[in-house]
């Protein structure tokens, strides 16, 4: 078995070979192979240099990069991603340094011992360390999670979690609309349709600052609440 590693990477040169170098360290449980996808979004700095940079030095590790001929957003990043995998699973990884690679074994457990076909790594459960930042933020999160279980009959904690591992035949039958952070959602939306088994594990967080470089932002957290309701009632 394989598992693909998706990362959508816009302008994140300071990170993007820490990132690509903590998952080649990554031993996965039962001798799982892995690949790395990576979809760089027409970045406007050094993050497609820094990349291939990295391919060079590492060509024991199976990497592959695909670059966007314009910015087309995360969503649409992760949609490239996914028909260009080859895993029996996939796990969305951020570019930035906010989740932790270590912690894939800790979703793939349900996948062996229950045989999960979804599996999400919540921010807001277990006792892993968790950066405290932005109230709001966190109230939002918690707020969009909710509204997304009325509409799908889920009992998440996280929806809006990077942290979804998914069966690849089941992600690549799915038709993401969405070009930016509203794919949380859809894709919660559209898998609960598909009555698929899906678990959620405790992961850790270590959050980034917007002088960081953290990017989402209030008009994302409107786009999620439009799209909690768009794709329960419509595909």
């Amino acid at each position: 078995m394989k598992l693909s590693i998706l990362i959508p990477a816009y302008n994140e040169e300071n990170t993007i070979q820490l990132i690509l170098e903590k998952i080649k360290q990554v031993e996965l449980i039962n001798n799982l192979e892995k690949e790395i996808i990576i979809v760089n979004d027409c970045s406007t700095d050094k993050t497609l240099e820094n990349i291939e940079a990295f391919i060079i030095l590492n060509q024991d590790t199976d990497i592959k990069c695909f670059s966007q001929t314009k910015n087309l957003g995360k969503g649409a990043a992760i949609n490239r991603a996914i028909q260009e995998c080859s895993g029996d699973y996939l796990i969305f990884q951020d570019a930035d340094l906010e989740y932790d690679p270590d912690e894939y074994n800790l979703l793939l457990k349900p996948v062996f011992k229950a045989n999960a076909d979804v599996v999400y790594g919540s921010r807001f459960i277990g006792s892993s360390p968790h950066r405290m930042l932005f109230y709001w933020h966190s109230k939002g999160n918690k707020m969009l999670t909710g509204l997304s279980n009325m509409m799908t009959n889920l009992n998440l904690t996280d929806m809006e979690t990077c942290y979804k591992l998914i069966r690849s035949s089941i992600a690549k039958e799915i038709e993401i609309k969405e070009k930016r952070f509203g794919i949380e959602p859809e894709i919660t939306a559209k898998l609960a349709k598909r009555k698929v088994n899906i678990y959620e594990v405790g992961i850790s967080y270590y959050g980034r600052t917007y002088e960081d470089g953290k990017k989402i932002g209030w008009k994302d957290g409107f786009r999620a609440l439009y799209c909690i309701f768009k794709y329960r009632f419509f595909n």
